[in-house]
């Protein structure tokens, strides 16, 4: 995909503050130092996203429009423990939240750590979102950091514990440019689903 304008749309620390619902939008969720930011900015092709060494920093729900056609959401990382439990209780109220209740959510991108698999509380994520019927795919990140043969076998275990087809894994390296051009032929084709 040809991105010819990508900017940040906006920030939001309260439900109020999100931009008006219009075009699609792509959540990115998964936990701390996963990759979001970087993913973000590897899709747009350019800095656009704050990344970190430091899990745990973003605060906010980052929304950045791209090419006036989709919107990309940047939303807090879980899984970090270094910050206290009302903070921790906070951001997956409003978390969870979005993900139910955005009228203009295409798809819930659930970034993984390709090194290490689906770890606890990525399971507890995934369950959460099947019994919610959310639309999502599996993002598997850094898979540059391992072998071909390993990707592959990740892709299958993912696919499995994670309750998806195997067609929606996607196994892709910011770093590398590895799996963008197919992550954005899903993602465009994603149009919201109705929540009544």
């Amino acid at each position: 995909m040809k991105i010819s304008k990508a900017f940040l749309l906006g920030s939001a620390y309260h439900w109020e503050q999100m931009p008006a619902p219009e075009l699609p939008e792509l959540g990115f969720i998964g936990r701390s130092n996963v990759g979001k930011s970087s993913l973000i900015n590897s899709l747009v092709g350019r800095r656009l996203a704050y990344t970190s060494n430091t899990p745990g920093k973003t605060r906010l729900m980052h929304f950045y429009m791209v090419n006036h056609q989709c919107v990309l959401v940047d939303l807090p990382g879980y899984g970090y423990a270094k910050v206290s439990q009302a903070d921790r209780a906070f951001w997956e109220d409003r978390l969870r939240r979005y993900l139910c209740e955005r009228p203009n959510l295409a798809c819930a991108l659930h970034l993984i750590d390709a090194r290490h698999g689906p770890l606890e509380n990525d399971l507890e994520m995934a369950a959460w979102m099947w019994e919610q019927d959310i639309r999502r795919c599996a993002i598997l990140t850094k898979v540059d950091k391992i072998s071909k043969n390993a990707v592959a076998k990740t892709v299958s275990s993912t696919s499995s514990l994670l309750r998806l087809d195997r067609s929606l894994v996607f196994p892709v390296s910011a770093e590398k440019g590895t799996g963008r051009d197919e992550l954005w032929r899903h993602l465009l084709a994603q149009k919201p689903v109705s929540k009544d």
